[in-house]
């Protein structure tokens, strides 16, 4: 079944538009909505040609310090041969529309909609887009947390087509994850993952965990409980939540909700000086 993914669509909204949007920048969560998402708030990286992004976070002091996300927009003919200039950086994309060639290690793979890509930090990696229309994905980036005695991920390419969507226990597939990486292997500090609800279907409880988090709408609505407060969100939309914010959502349908998830997982708490978190 072909997927269907949002993606900015850029430009600037008419000077007959109101004012009023639903961005919402807390202490505890913010909210980017895809209206806010125009062409003047994008940004550009070095070694890149043909190639602007909007970055929907990166890491703050006092808020979500553990990760980077971007969405990549790489016209014809656009890309790098030096995409990441941290050693340190791990990275994930995902494809969300159009298609570019991935090289990683000197293997080559034709990434389309619904691709994943997981590269380990110190990788030597390309992109290019070969094709005539733009690409669009999400670059999700974080420094890697080695620990003595575990070795560092090798790289994973797959697609989510490939996946069997898990259902969380109890829910009759009402609620799902497609898991990319195995949850049990250690070696990983950071999982990004696909959440699926279907129309109706519910966290039924306020999760509140260590875990910082990146949400971006792929499809559908919902109603999302952040922190204290319900806010109405749609495909397009970002929320991005500290660690130990309150969260949970009623999916509004008619269609399945869908989100691109990311958190940080797998590692002891950073311990530092009175009141230092990180």
């Amino acid at each position: 079944m072909q997927k269907h993914y949002y993606f900015p669509q850029g430009g600037h909204p008419p000077q007959t538009d109101l004012l009023t949007d639903r961005a919402v920048f807390t202490e505890a969560y913010a909210v980017i909505p895809k209206g806010v998402m125009r062409d003047i708030v994008t940004s550009y990286l070095p070694f890149w040609t043909n190639t602007r992004l909007w970055v929907l976070s990166r890491p703050l002091s006092g808020f979500a310090e553990t990760f980077s996300q971007y969405i990549m927009e790489v016209g014809p003919s656009g890309g790098s041969d030096r995409p990441e200039t941290d050693p340190r950086a791990e990275g994930v994309l995902f494809v969300v529309d159009g298609e570019f060639r991935l090289t990683i290690g000197g293997r080559s793979h034709l990434m389309q909609p619904g691709g994943y890509a997981y590269i380990p930090p110190g990788t030597e990696w390309s992109l290019h887009n070969e094709g005539d229309t733009a690409t669009r994905f999400h670059w999700i980036r974080k420094a890697y947390e080695k620990v003595d005695g575990l070795p560092v991920p090798e790289p994973i390419v797959t697609n989510e087509r490939e996946i069997t969507p898990s259902p969380m226990p109890g829910t009759d597939g009402r609620w799902a994850t497609t898991r990319f990486v195995d949850p049990s292997d250690m070696r990983h500090d950071m999982h990004v993952t696909i959440v699926t609800f279907e129309p109706g279907g519910v966290i039924p409880f306020m999760e509140t965990h260590v875990m910082e988090h990146g949400l971006y709408v792929l499809e559908g609505k919902a109603v999302y409980r952040l922190n204290t407060d319900w806010v109405e969100v749609e495909a397009g939309d970002y929320m991005w939540l500290r660690a130990f914010c309150p969260q949970a959502c009623y999916a509004g349908g008619p269609g399945k909700f869908r989100y691109l998830l990311y958190k940080d997982v797998n590692r002891h708490m950073t311990l530092g000086g009175p009141g230092r978190f990180a």
